[in-house]
């Protein structure tokens, strides 16, 4: 048996894909790292990798134990994969306004499940709180701790940055993410910049959060919201922390929205949220350098079907004020 060829050794090495029509709109080289060719489906699986590998290591969880985690769906998702693999209990805590095609995938792993309303950080109830609290109640458990724990950061640092370097030929000009944990962009900023310091990169975030107007005066402050599930963030985690930014941008869902709907009809890519949100500040950083030859690398998170119920759904978007319009991406 070559147990090289076991699930948890084929997390990352995911292609980088030249977004063609973009690219020759704008006359720069955008590429979207398809994370979701994971096998749990997204870029958290290297997360919830990176948790649990370094879990076991340092003896935090054992076989039979519980790992407790609180999270918007997808590093639930990947820790949710990997617990028969390990042999470990897996309960993941959700804010219960996330698309359904997310806690049928948990259910469907085999992970305990617990959802409570959507509240603000500083409540005890959030789900972040909720987990954490759990895993104290429960002898021998293990509280993942996504966005504090710097084994996230870490994973990206020696897997996904070293991979785009590697897929550019160390020839990248500019990279740019969204962040809810932070790690991420942590990770890949930091190699990044340690291999060629001129290396832009940026900060992405939706309305809701509160980073980009931390970002550009220190006031950790929002307006609006989103429908982007997993991302934008009130508070600077430790995971956070540790990015290398040179500029931040806000999109809104409605730039956001039309993006998926361009990329499903003229890319043949049917991505997320979070994705479409990376890929338009893409095709926003192409445009000012329209012509250039430049490479610009984002992240393609997960699929547009992990959504579908909510994204493909008029009535849902209507809900929302949003009116999808492929037309609406051009120079």
């Amino acid at each position: 048996m070559n147990n090289s060829q076991s699930l948890e050794f084929n997390v990352g090495n995911t292609p980088l894909i030249l977004l063609k029509n973009l690219s020759q709109m704008t006359g720069c080289e955008i590429y979207g790292k398809a994370e979701f060719l994971n096998p749990g489906g997204s870029v958290k699986d290297r997360t919830a990798l990176g948790i649990v590998r370094d879990a076991f290591r340092d003896g935090k969880l054992q076989i039979g134990g519980s790992l407790f985690e609180g999270t918007a769906g997808n590093t639930g998702i990947g820790l949710a994969m990997f617990a028969p693999l390990f042999g470990y209990i897996c309960h993941v805590v959700m804010p219960d306004n996330q698309a359904q095609e997310k806690y049928d995938i948990l259910k469907a792993l085999g992970a305990k499940l617990i959802t409570v309303p959507p509240c603000p950080f500083a409540n005890p109830a959030h789900f972040y709180h909720t987990a954490k609290r759990l895993s104290e109640e429960t002898p021998g458990s293990f509280w993942g701790n996504q966005f504090e724990n710097l084994a996230n950061y870490r994973v990206h640092y020696e897997t996904t940055g070293p991979e785009i370097w590697k897929q550019t030929e160390g020839k990248v000009d500019v990279f740019c993410a969204a962040t809810g944990t932070g790690g991420t962009l942590a990770g890949v900023s930091n190699f990044l910049k340690e291999k060629n310091p001129n290396v832009k990169c940026l900060l992405v975030d939706p309305l809701g959060s509160g980073l980009y107007q931390h970002f550009l005066t220190g006031e950790m402050k929002s307006t609006g919201s989103s429908i982007t599930e997993g991302i934008g963030i009130m508070r600077l985690t430790a995971n956070y922390q540790k990015v290398l930014a040179d500029e931040a941008m806000q999109v809104n869902d409605s730039q956001m929205i039309s993006m998926l709907y361009y990329l499903a009809q003229k890319e043949g890519l049917l991505v997320g949220t979070s994705a479409a949100l990376n890929v338009y500040a893409a095709f926003e950083i192409a445009k000012r350098h329209r012509g250039s030859g430049k490479k610009i690398v984002t992240v393609l998170c997960d699929s547009a079907l992990r959504y579908q119920s909510k994204i493909f759904n008029a009535e849902f978007l209507a809900s929302k004020g949003l009116k999808p319009d492929a037309g609406e991406i051009r120079v």
